[in-house]
């Protein structure tokens, strides 16, 4: 596969991360977890995550596209990637006295779902960053 093609398949899988992620924490005021994690970061997740998606996605889609376009696009990806590893913050247990147990929802048990998406988001963002800086996209 050429880097174009596998830059597309984890742009789409990025794009389900960004909604799921805003689906799952924005559905209810009780997100699953242990810890409560601010609002403001699952915004900042979405605020960043879209202009991310639309700036890289024409970076790759439209040829006549400078570069200054895939690299504001990649950046808006970082801050994505990093505002989605701190919300995988409200899985860590609680310890002490008065520690709930963690709250549940219908996504399954336990922070698998959270972890892969925000992990491969992570490796996405190293793999883009690795294109665009080789050269390999332009």
């Amino acid at each position: 596969m050429n880097p174009e093609r596998i830059s597309l398949v984890l742009t789409a899988l990025a794009a389900v991360v960004v909604v799921l992620t805003r689906v799952r924490m924005a559905a209810s005021h009780e997100a699953a977890g242990r810890l409560d994690v601010p609002h403001r970061l699952v915004n900042l997740h979405t605020l960043f995550g879209v202009p991310a998606l639309a700036l890289w996605g024409a970076f790759l889609l439209v040829d006549s596209l400078r570069e200054v376009v895939g690299y504001a696009g990649l950046l808006c990806w970082w801050v994505t990637t990093v505002a989605g590893l701190l919300l995988l913050v409200r899985w860590v247990p609680a310890h002490g006295r008065h520690a709930a147990d963690p709250a549940a929802d219908s996504w399954g048990e336990g922070p698998g779902l959270s972890v892969l998406g925000h992990v491969g988001l992570l490796i996405g963002s190293l793999v883009w960053t690795w294109f665009l800086v080789s050269g390999k996209l332009s």
